[in-house]
């Protein structure tokens, strides 16, 4: 089912190597020129250009944009109490892990009576989107509202696409883990309309303003990918997020029932996810062949996983070590990376390239998904290489603050006019003399 990329006996470039690994993806600038109207309609008609865009691709269009809060507070009230229960314990283990990413600030002494500090103050106000589609993402609001709350920021606002099935609102489970959380504020509107109201902000169809937000976080489909692109000279976006993917680093010591099913629990989520294993075991390859063909058979999204599985993003790649594999992973940059190999967190320890690294066994994606406490709004499409996850420090901003007494700056006024004068910018330089005047004609008067 899987395709094999055989790198035993090569030694590939970086460049080299990542040409060679499994990768699909999706292309962003194709539809660039489709969402551009529909971003400039919702910018110069706000909340009457949503609504209509959200008939036109959900089938609905609500009364309001903005929910009501006792449909929210009902929506808590009628929840299955173990999925409820299941929330909140996913909730209290990713408060944990974010509450500690706080950041404290620094204050340096550069000199005497020359200090500059770095403090850190959260985003004014944020959007974190909630995509609907092929399954439904309570999670999803876990992991965007947690390190917002984390981070101090005082107005949260979700989106997430209106349902036929539940009048134009949002998935009602969407709605009680917002009402879990005590978010209180939540537009039914989504896909690219959606992020472009929070970014503009408007008017709703009550009368009731819709304040735009300073950023916006959360994953979704292509086309709200593309209008996080086209508002990003607007808002802040935390990323370009693409098709989920998982690599999985694995030796001959590893269950293949186990990795089957790890693969096939990402290849459900779409039909373009991308599920990859790196292995320096033939047989083991062979054997979680085997064990996939046993198990999809019976998976509940059979289609959707067999069309994601046997994709250009998705296979197998043979190496001739674990030191092969390590390169192959970090060139692949992955995602989720799960570590199945003898020593599993020493090996864990030498991964520079990956969104999230699970180690073992007893440490699957699915865990990260819901309840270890860690994000799972990660980087994808190689962008692990130089980005992170969601966390408290995407919703702060780290601000400088500069303090010299005069006779700190009097100290370096000459060394900041030398370079002035060497980048040829002499304003800058006699903004600092300009401090000095009075001092420079008391000293040309005493001298005559």
């Amino acid at each position: 089912m899987l395709a094999r990329t055989d790198l035993r006996g090569a030694r590939p470039t970086l460049a080299e190597l990542r040409r060679a690994l499994p990768r699909g993806g999706t292309d962003v600038n194709a539809v660039l020129d489709t969402v551009a109207p529909l971003v400039h309609e919702v910018s110069e008609r706000g909340a009457d250009a949503a609504l209509e865009f959200g008939e036109k691709f959900d089938g609905v269009r609500p009364d309001s944009v903005r929910v009501p809060q006792s449909v929210i507070a009902d929506a808590l009230d009628h929840l299955d109490p173990a999925v409820a229960d299941a929330l909140r314990e996913s909730i209290v283990r990713a408060r944990k892990v974010h509450a500690d990413q706080r950041r404290a600030t620094t204050r340096t002494q550069v000199v005497d009576g020359g200090v500059v500090s770095e403090k850190w103050i959260p985003v004014r106000r944020v959007g974190l989107y909630v995509p609907g589609g092929n399954a439904v993402y309570p999670s999803s609001v876990i992991m965007n509202v947690v390190p917002a709350q984390e981070a101090g920021v005082g107005s949260l606002v979700i989106a997430s696409p209106p349902q036929k099935d539940f009048g134009g609102r949002p998935h009602p489970t969407i709605l009680a883990a917002c009402a879990l959380l005590g978010v209180d504020e939540v537009w039914a509107v989504g896909g690219a309309q959606g992020v472009a109201l929070l970014s503009y902000g408007g008017t709703d169809s009550d009368g009731a303003v819709l304040d735009p937000v300073d950023l916006v976080t959360g994953p979704g489909n292509i086309y709200v990918t593309a209008a996080k692109r086209l508002c990003r000279s607007v808002v802040g976006i935390d990323s370009e997020a693409g098709p989920t993917e998982i690599a999985i680093l694995a030796d001959d010591s590893a269950d293949p029932g186990i990795l089957a099913s790890d693969l096939i629990s990402q290849a459900e989520h779409d039909v373009l996810a991308a599920s990859v294993l790196v292995t320096d075991s033939a047989d083991l390859a062979d054997a979680v062949d085997v064990a996939l063909d046993a198990q999809v058979a019976t998976t509940k999204h059979r289609e959707r996983v067999i069309t994601a599985l046997s994709g250009k993003q998705s296979g197998i790649v043979l190496v001739d070590d674990l030191e092969a594999g390590l390169a192959v992973v970090d060139a692949y940059a992955a995602e989720h990376l799960e570590i199945q190999t003898r020593d599993a967190a020493a090996v864990a320890d030498r991964v520079h390239n990956a969104g999230a690294i699970f180690v073992g066994p007893y440490a699957p994606v699915s865990l990260g998904d819901y309840c270890a406490g860690s994000n799972h709004v990660l980087p994808t499409s190689g962008s692990a290489r130089f980005a992170s996850g969601l966390s408290v420090q995407t919703f702060l901003k780290g601000v400088h603050v500069i303090d010299y007494d005069e006779d700190a700056l009097r100290a370096v006024a000459d060394k900041v006019v030398t370079l002035a004068d060497a980048e040829d910018l002499p304003g800058h330089g006699d903004a600092v003399k300009q401090r000095f005047v009075a001092d420079a004609s008391t000293t040309n008067a005493g001298a005559s």
